[in-house]
């Protein structure tokens, strides 16, 4: 029964999405109390890192996080994306290293219009960088769909690109996934933290994100205020707190030469997702 109720709060909320959100400015202070929870709500987002409990989440509120998700925009409504659902904590670990409640991973799918188009005996191509940009953009927008339905029933979550560190080929062989036209590209861990987090992560939003008319490059002046937003403890914009313990003299100078130096140089001869996007269909032949 609290299920049910859950769920019908939620496709409530979702119902005001659609108008709700695209109220600026002044509009925003006219909406009605509901629509000012859903952007409560987007506003409220935030990022689970390892400390899931081992509370489970109830089966009928992953069914509403994922028939929310099927919701979102995508191109030519032909969903062109696959939702791979586990509750078993060890294959999440091993997919992506993280385990909750829930793993959901999320691929660039289009076996399944493939299989449609010879059922009627058409002709269907989905190769080529084209049919993966497009297939990315509708599988990402599902993906985060998902989250903010899962926020909207008090379930937080943790987007990671786990499964596609070390051999990736585990992930085809954990999941059984085509080896055609299908690539997993982002997985969703949903669960319920041990601990609130004690903050919200900082985000940038001045200069070089948020273009007006037309786009504005970097002035060495932005560029520095940006590291200084970097360096400010109550902007909550780093990874780590501790950088300056390494001898740096900013947060970036750490990101830049440990968190990026950390995946040492690039590769001399195909890199691992490069062959296997090219052995899915999804880059272009060359000519």
């Amino acid at each position: 029964m609290a299920a049910t109720s859950a769920r019908r709060v939620f496709l409530e909320k979702g119902a005001l999405v659609g108008g709700g959100l695209l109220l600026t400015g002044p509009a925003v202070a006219r909406a009605s109390g509901d629509a000012n929870e859903v952007l409560r709500t987007l506003n409220s987002l935030r990022t689970i890192h390892g400390n899931f409990s081992e509370k489970e989440i109830p089966e009928a509120e992953v069914e509403t996080v994922l028939q929310t998700s099927l919701r979102a925009a995508n191109a030519s409504n032909m969903q062109s994306y696959s939702i791979v659902v586990t509750r078993d904590r060890a294959r999440m670990k091993e997919l992506c290293g993280y385990a909750g409640s829930c793993l959901m991973v999320f691929c660039v799918d289009y076996n399944r219009s493939l299989a449609s188009a010879r059922s009627l005996g058409h002709s269907y191509s989905a190769e080529g960088t084209e049919s993966f940009v497009t297939g990315a953009v509708n599988t990402v927008l599902c993906a985060q769909t998902a989250v903010i339905a899962a926020k909207a029933l008090g379930i937080d979550s943790l987007l990671t690109n786990g499964i596609h560190r070390g051999d990736m080929e585990r992930v085809w062989r954990i999941l059984d996934l085509p080896e055609q036209a299908c690539f997993p590209l982002i997985a969703l861990v949903l669960g319920y933290p041990t601990s609130p987090p004690e903050y919200r992560k900082g985000r940038l939003d001045g200069a070089g994100v948020i273009h007006r008319e037309r786009y504005h490059r970097i002035t060495p002046q932005e560029a520095e205020e940006i590291t200084r937003r970097y360096d400010d403890p109550r902007e909550h914009l780093g990874l780590v707190d501790d950088w300056k313990a390494g001898g740096h003299a900013h947060y970036l100078d750490w990101f830049f030469k440990e968190w990026v130096g950390r995946r040492g140089p690039l590769p001399t001869g195909e890199a691992q997702m490069q062959r296997l996007l090219r052995r899915c269909g999804f880059v272009d032949s060359q000519k």
